[in-house]
């Protein structure tokens, strides 16, 4: 990279900067070094060089590569970074708030592995989200079992459940309950309209070994069969009944971004008649993440390369085919037959907030792309009126599209806010080094745990908090976020010593 273009990359950093929260002096001062600085940064921009003077008219004079100019202004830059930086990680540092969260998350997830007040359920898809708090907070020997449960459900075409509960609490309607012989008090559900069942519980999986670096648990045998083979089972299911050869990519059936509640059908959750078959973007990168971590596990030489190359195909065609460079975000969905929207809606215009968190995760976009679909979220929230970056999607679904409670706009799952994807959101900024954008966009979530004094499942317009008052998902992305922070102040002390 050239001084020029370091420049110009500094500047755009410069211009986002944070100053929420700053004390008082500290706001001052920067305003003061960000006010003198940016005169002289933006007659770079307008006069296209780095000329050697000025007239007092503003004339660009004198040579227009003078490297003497570039790089004091480099120097300039990286030092108000710098300090900007250190501001910050004091912010994170004493920020109580946190301290408080991340203390109840903890506090909560301790409990059990259900997914929270008002489900007595385990979930994978959940679960997947607090496992690595979970390993900090419940023994062991309880997160294996859980696991190991799971697999007394796979069927033997390898497909996995959504989930389990005690058959005492088996107490609502479900056309399509699994039992197994070896798991005589639970009964399993699937909500069949969601492709995330398999790619949620090998990534639930590797996160554990990875937390408590039990590399031999996958090579323990459930019902005779080794969970690593049934994870690669899982992964043959999903290619053999979900995998549409024409994009070369996973599918379900037609939901609002990563949920599992179709249109057109009161229950909403399987995939019947009814169900529109369409290719997202958070089905194939959970598939993806869920590849990277297999092909770590696998003891098979054979299988590793094979999930390698699988894990290309299928970030390669989830970005040409869902990615689109004129909306700059992610193509809702791609239909295998018909469209099932309303004439003259145009749902290429949704930006799906939840799914483009998991694709940045899985790796699908540059530095540049998040920060584009990082503002593009904000905006929607401007717009939206909604609290945070949570929220699903925006615009919403027309009215009526869906039945029940998500035919309104910003209910539920259709522009609802969700911290349990907004809270990913997080993680990736923090991991893709946008850090002061991250501490800024998480404040409405954290707030809101203290505010209504628990981890509620989603929150509608006006803040108002819905579902479950203490969702495990919800704390569990908030604790890893937290945790990310944290990480990242270590190192920038200890950059700082260097």
């Amino acid at each position: 990279m050239t001084l020029k273009n370091k420049l110009f990359l500094y500047l755009t950093l410069v211009l986002s900067l944070p100053l929420r929260g700053l004390a008082y002096n500290d706001k001052y001062q920067f305003k003061t070094r960000n006010e003198e600085l940016m005169p002289m940064l933006e007659r770079v921009v307008t006069n296209g060089g780095f000329y050697e003077w000025y007239t007092p008219a503003g004339e660009p004079m004198g040579s227009g590569t003078f490297r003497g100019e570039a790089g004091v202004l480099y120097k300039s830059i990286k030092m108000l970074k710098g300090w900007a930086d250190q501001c910050l990680s004091t912010q994170i540092e004493n920020d109580p708030n946190f301290v408080k969260v991340d203390s109840m998350a903890r506090q909560l997830i301790s409990q059990g592995l259900n997914a929270g007040s008002g489900y007595s359920q385990i979930w994978a898809r959940d679960m997947n989200t607090f496992i690595e708090t979970a390993c900090e907070v419940v023994p062991a020997r309880e997160l294996k079992d859980a696991i190991r449960l799971f697999f007394k459900f796979q069927q033997s075409n390898g497909e996995m459940v959504d989930g389990y509960v005690l058959k005492k609490d088996f107490t609502w309607s479900d056309n399509h309950p699994y039992y197994s012989p070896t798991a005589p008090k639970h009964v399993a559900f699937k909500n069949t309209v969601e492709t995330d069942q398999e790619s949620s519980l090998i990534q639930l999986i590797g996160k554990y070994v990875h937390k408590t670096g039990d590399k031999q648990f996958v090579f323990e045998k459930v019902d005779q069969k080794r969970i690593i083979d049934r994870m690669a089972d899982m992964v043959d299911y999903l290619l053999k009944e979900r995998y549409s050869s024409r994009y070369g990519l996973i599918y379900g059936a037609m939901t609002a971004d990563w949920g599992d509640v179709q249109p057109n059908d009161d229950f909403g959750c399987d995939m019947n008649e009814l169900s529109v078959k369409a290719i997202d973007v958070y089905d194939n990168a959970m598939l993806i993440i869920a590849l990277d971590y297999l092909k770590e596990l696998d003891d098979n030489a054979n299988r590793k390369r094979r999930w390698e190359t699988l894990r290309k195909g299928i970030a390669t065609n989830a970005y040409k085919y869902l990615w689109n460079d004129k909306y700059m975000n992610f193509t809702p969905h791609l239909y295998l037959d018909k469209s099932p929207l309303p004439e003259g809606f145009d749902e290429q215009m949704i930006c799906y907030h939840g799914g483009t968190a998991v694709a940045i995760e899985a790796g699908l976009l540059s530095r540049k792309e998040i920060a584009i679909v990082n503002a593009r979220m904000q905006r929607d929230v401007a717009q939206s009126g909604m609290p945070s970056i949570g929220m699903t999607l925006y615009p919403t679904y027309p009215q009526g599209f869906f039945h029940g409670g998500m035919s309104k706009a910003y209910v539920y799952q259709n522009g609802g806010d969700w911290t349990w994807f907004g809270g990913r959101m997080i993680q990736q900024l923090i991991k893709n080094g946008y850090i002061s954008e991250a501490y800024e966009e998480v404040r409405p979530m954290i707030d809101r745990v203290i505010a209504n004094n628990g981890f509620y499942e989603w929150y509608g317009k006006g803040n108002k908090p819905s579902g479950s008052a203490n969702f495990k998902g919800s704390a569990g992305v908030l604790a890893k976020a937290i945790e990310l922070f944290r990480e990242w102040n270590k190192q920038l002390k200890y950059r700082n010593r260097k």
